[in-house]
């Protein structure tokens, strides 16, 4: 049992040197993508058929009110425009629609005088960038009665006749009982 175990960091080694020596022999780029072609958990999915792929953000959950980001990339081939908001739909954990009030801007979630957002922008999009939409929400029960409804899926069309594209979320959207959901609009993500 003892000499496997050194023959398997024997292997591991011998492995790791030989990826050194290949990044130095053949350049990082090349010897990296060979990589994640070889490793499952480094490959990457293919490009759905609308050319763009949705991806969640890191989030923000503070006192109660939560933000959440979620980045469109364009993995296609040509330019893709978005201008205005996104249509989006919570599920709950089974698939099934949640009945949630989503609005644009604040959409009266928090008091702030600004309750709206900047004006509409046309974002287009080169292959490999990427635009933002965010949602924000309060984590808040004022009724026992009614059940707290938290999201698990969501549902987003980026533009009129595209396709819909569904994201499993790592973070749920625990909206509570308030039912209401502020959603901004699309912006081109600095890079």
């Amino acid at each position: 049992m003892r000499g496997q175990g050194r023959a398997k960091r024997i292997g591991v080694v011998a492995g790791a040197s030989a990826l050194v020596l290949a990044w130095v022999l053949v350049g990082c780029d090349s010897v990296m993508e060979a990589i994640g072609e070889s490793l499952p958990t480094g490959r990457a999915e293919p490009c759905p058929e609308g050319g763009v792929r949705l991806a969640e953000g890191e989030g923000n959950a503070a006192m109660g009110l939560r933000a959440a980001d979620f980045q469109l990339v364009n993995c296609g081939s040509a330019a893709y425009v978005l201008e205005g908001y996104p249509e989006i739909r919570l599920l709950d954990g089974e698939g099934r629609p949640l009945q949630v009030d989503i609005g644009h801007g604040t959409n009266g979630v928090t008091s702030s005088a600004a309750d709206g957002d900047s004006p509409l922008q046309r974002v287009t999009l080169q292959p490999g960038q990427a635009a933002t939409t965010g949602l924000l929400w309060r984590n808040l029960v004022t009724d026992s009665t009614v059940p707290a409804v938290e999201g698990r899926v969501l549902e987003l069309v980026p533009k009129p006749g595209a396709s819909r594209l569904t994201l499993r979320l790592n973070k749920p959207v625990d909206l509570g009982d308030t039912g209401k959901l502020g959603l901004s609009a699309w912006s081109a993500l600095a890079r």
